[in-house]
């Protein structure tokens, strides 16, 4: 019984800081958008639509979609520029780049309490991005794959909700996450003792490893490669606070869940609006396994005194890399 108690608290004192954070930026940036502030921040961003060959009018798209998050950006997408005038590629590029960095202000408060710096792990997100989607953007040009017109399956309709609406929106969503965190905090129990976690990490680790992430990490890196940076992030924060994990696989384990994650339902959203899943999904893991491996190398030569200066915020005692 107090196994159980101890983890109904420490459930609910992750919910609490997740509530803490999401709640009010969530409202924040719902203002900024409905007073305009977004749409007149936006052209600022068509010189880098131009570098990766995309309409300029998406950066207002990309904009809502790094403030707001997917479902923000995903209405605007055909009321910005014609269906008819868009390709397979544009709206994979456009999809990838969002799929890298979206909701920033919320999953990125969530990360910088389990530890990392918020202004580094922003930075390598919204550049891994505009990295993976140029390199995209230039194989597709010179290949001539996916440049069929786009056929989206759903094309969806911008509708800002009255205020009663959005905030019983987000009041649902909050009820949501308590009840998926409380899932996965039995889950991930459940499947530890059962060895079924194991069984799946044995199978991820190869991958994980490729990228330096190992040990319990590894575990709650999956959980945001599945889930999300919200559950993942969330459940790392206990992690780190705890010191089972070590900082700098804390910090590899939320670059990677920042260059990848939430790859079943962010995966299929943008594929309802046209985009290919070897761009969207495959390319975008191989991508986060590469780029974390390389971050991993650097991170390897750097001293400690840096490394805690720099890039990590989160309590220093913790144990030693193995």
């Amino acid at each position: 019984m107090d196994v159980i108690t101890r983890k109904v608290k420490e459930t609910l004192e992750i919910y609490w800081v997740l509530v803490k954070i999401t709640v009010p930026i969530a409202i924040i940036t719902e203002l900024l958008s409905r007073y305009g502030v977004i749409k007149a921040v936006a052209p600022v961003f068509a010189p880098v639509m131009n570098l990766v060959g995309l309409p300029p009018e998406l950066g207002l798209a990309w904009l809502t979609a790094m403030l707001v998050g997917i479902w923000g950006a995903v209405p605007l997408i055909f009321t910005l520029v014609p269906v008819s005038s868009l390709s397979v590629a544009d709206v994979t590029i456009f999809s990838a780049l969002i799929l890298f960095a979206h909701g920033l202000p919320i999953e990125q408060k969530i990360i910088e309490k389990a530890g990392p710096g918020m202004l580094a792990t922003t930075v390598l997100r919204v550049g891994g991005g505009l990295l993976y989607a140029f390199i995209l953007h230039h194989i597709l040009t010179a290949t001539g794959w996916m440049s069929a017109p786009v056929n989206p399956t759903w094309i969806p309709i911008a509708a800002t909700p009255d205020w009663a609406s959005y905030l019983w929106g987000l009041g649902e969503t909050m009820v949501w996450m308590l009840v998926i965190l409380f899932a996965l905090t039995i889950g991930l129990d459940l499947l530890k003792v059962s060895g079924i976690l194991g069984l799946m990490m044995k199978l991820l680790s190869p991958l994980l490893r490729l990228a330096g992430i190992r040990g319990e990490a590894g575990h709650l890196t999956a959980v945001g490669l599945f889930l999300g940076i919200s559950y993942g992030g969330g459940l790392l924060i206990r992690e780190a606070q705890s010191g089972l994990v070590s900082p700098r696989q804390v910090f590899l384990a939320c670059v990677f869940m920042g260059f990848a994650h939430s790859v079943i339902e962010d995966t299929l959203v943008v594929m309802s609006v046209g985009a290919d899943v070897w761009g969207v999904l495959v390319g975008r893991v191989v991508f986060a396994i590469a780029a974390t491996a390389i971050i991993a190398a650097l991170l390897a030569r750097m001293s400690d005194e840096r490394f805690f200066a720099r890039i990590y915020r989160g309590p220093v005692a913790a144990p030693a890399e193995g």
